[in-house]
Parts: structure tokens; C-alpha cells; sequence
């Protein structure tokens, strides 16, 4: 996946403007969006005025509090749906301080309800959920290259190329990759 720091930076801004957006649509103060994703109130504060990047895990507490996946609050800092998307428009969303990469292959759209992420995860990698932003979420796990050790729900799963692993996902989750290799995988959300 090819990584355009201008395009990461404009996504950044537009996300930092679409989290303070959505805590004000909610009418919650920052003490009552800390009560309920577990982000100290000092990191929101950073997140929504952009002087920091999110972290996947942070992403997904406020998912979990908005109730929302990571692909559709990342839509929402997109433009609008379109049919055809070549690859030099898939947004690539990356969080370098775990070495994870989404690029939405197929982004969701208010009219479709299912998308594609292709995911990389560097060696040595891991990342973890804390619960599903939407119980019940349908995931279908495609693996391309490397290893991963998932575990959904208390349950564990070690993946290699060629392994699909389908689950409805309604607890904690967390993905790691050996200290030898990373993953690259596809992600089908329904």
C-alpha cells in the first residue's frame, strides 16, 4: 500500500473536525465522552483540535461510544459515494505506532451496507479492541500473506494465506503478528 503523507495529513484534519463534530451532535462534553469510550479527557481535547493523530485502538473506543464501525466513521471524512473507485482513490488510513494499514477498498455508503478493507499489520504488531462498535457486526477475514493471531470473543485463531475466518463480532477482539513477519489480509465487513 502506498502511503501519500499530504493525503494522511488532509485526512487527519478532516477526522479531528468529524470527532468534534459528532461529540457535539451527541450533545456529550468531553468529560462524558471520556466516561464513555475510556479516552482520558486531555487526549480527546488533542484528537479533536488535530495536534494528534489517533491510534487504532483509539479509534475504536470512540467507535464503540458512537456506536459506529471504523470504515464508516472514516467514510464520513471522505466525499461522497461513488460506483467505480480505482485504486489511487481508496483511502489509506495508517496508524504508525502500531504499524497498521487499512486502505477501504470498497468504502461504505449510506445505500450499501457491506465494504471491503484490505489491512496490513507490521511484523511484530498488535492491536486491540476493546468491544464491537455495533454487536453482531459480520466480519469475513481473507488472508493474503504472513500470519496473524486473532482472538474474537475469547476465542483464538491463528490464520495463514489462503485461511477466511467468518464471525460476528459483539465482544473484545485483538489482532498480533509474529516477530518475524506481518500480515496482509482482506476484511469483508456486512
Amino acid at each position: 500500500m502506498e502511503n501519500i503523507d499530504k493525503l494522511d495529513q488532509e485526512t487527519d484534519r478532516r477526522l479531528a473536525r468529524r470527532l468534534g463534530a459528532l461529540r457535539a451532535e451527541r450533545g456529550w462534553s468531553l468529560d462524558e465522552l471520556t466516561r464513555r469510550s475510556g479516552i482520558s479527557r486531555a487526549s480527546l481535547s488533542r484528537l479533536e483540535n488535530g495536534d494528534v493523530s489517533p491510534t487504532a485502538s483509539v479509534l475504536g473506543k470512540l467507535c464503540g461510544a458512537y456506536g459506529m464501525t471504523m470504515s464508516r466513521l472514516l467514510r464520513m471524512v471522505e466525499d461522497d459515494f461513488v460506483a467505480l473507485i480505482p485504486p489511487s482513490a481508496q483511502p489509506v488510513w495508517t496508524d504508525p505506532g502500531t504499524g497498521f494499514a487499512r486502505r477501504s477498498v470498497s468504502p461504505p455508503a449510506q445505500t450499501l451496507a457491506g465494504e471491503v478493507l484490505e489491512c496490513q499489520l507490521d511484523a511484530g504488531a498488535r492491536i486491540s479492541y476493546d468491544a464491537s462498535p455495533r454487536p453482531g457486526l459480520e466480519h469475513h477475514l481473507l488472508m493474503l500473506e504472513g500470519q496473524l493471531d486473532i482472538t474474537v470473543d475469547g476465542e483464538r485463531y491463528l490464520l495463514a494465506p489462503g485461511d477466511c475466518l467468518r464471525y460476528q463480532l459483539s465482544g473484545p477482539s485483538a489482532f498480533a503478528t509474529p516477530a518475524a513477519g506481518g500480515a496482509r489480509y482482506l476484511l469483508f465487513i456486512l
